[in-house]
């Protein structure tokens, strides 16, 4: 059975019916965007493209277009920076344009409620891999695993304001010190027990 004939027989959708809380995104900060820089290098592979995913407001979209200058300017290629609105149908067009030039990795910035439904979006009906996304900080909130749900957004990684980064794993969101950048490998399922 593929991913939507499961989602259909459950009755899952991409949409929440209740609010999110959610705070408006902060200028990005010098440090949160070393991070994030640190976060992708660290990456096997080191990604070369990626495609920036933001929501609608100012704030982020600034952040968003600053992110890019900033991987541009290290030699990297963006594919695209894609505004995300809050409300949807169901995310679909937005989750194909999302993954359609498959690039190397995704860079998120916004606010929670678009994101999360984004996400159950794009892990029911793509290839995405959240392990291959970092995400800014006004990501860095419990709400993506709570109404996410367990695994979407296993191994996302992201940056803190402060130049610390999380990461979540499974029902967890884990705060680790800014010197401490986990490299992405493979994981076997052997490892994951």
């Amino acid at each position: 059975m593929n991913k939507t004939s499961v989602a259909s027989a459950c009755g899952w959708s991409p949409l929440i019916t209740h609010a999110i809380p959610s705070l408006p995104p902060g200028t990005l900060t010098e440090k949160e965007e070393q991070a994030v820089m640190e976060l992708l290098d660290a990456m096997r592979p080191r990604p070369v493209s990626v495609t920036i995913g933001t929501s609608r407001d100012t704030e982020s979209i600034r952040n968003a277009h600053r992110l890019a200058a900033t991987w541009q300017t290290r030699g990297g290629t963006v594919f695209d920076i894609l505004d995300l609105p809050e409300h949807a149908a169901s995310w679909l067009r937005q989750a194909r344009r999302f993954t359609r030039e498959t690039p190397d990795a995704w860079i998120i910035t916004g606010r929670l409620p678009g994101w999360v439904q984004m996400g159950r979006r794009l892990a029911l009906s793509t290839e995405w891999d959240p392990a291959r996304t970092v995400a800014t900080a006004s990501l860095a909130h419990d709400g993506l695993i709570i109404h996410g749900g367990i695994g979407t957004f296993d191994h996302l990684r992201g940056a803190h304001r402060d130049g610390r980064t999380w990461e979540i794993i499974r029902t967890l969101r884990i705060d680790r010190p800014h010197t401490e950048h986990t490299e992405h490998t493979e994981h076997t399922a052997e490892e994951s027990t």
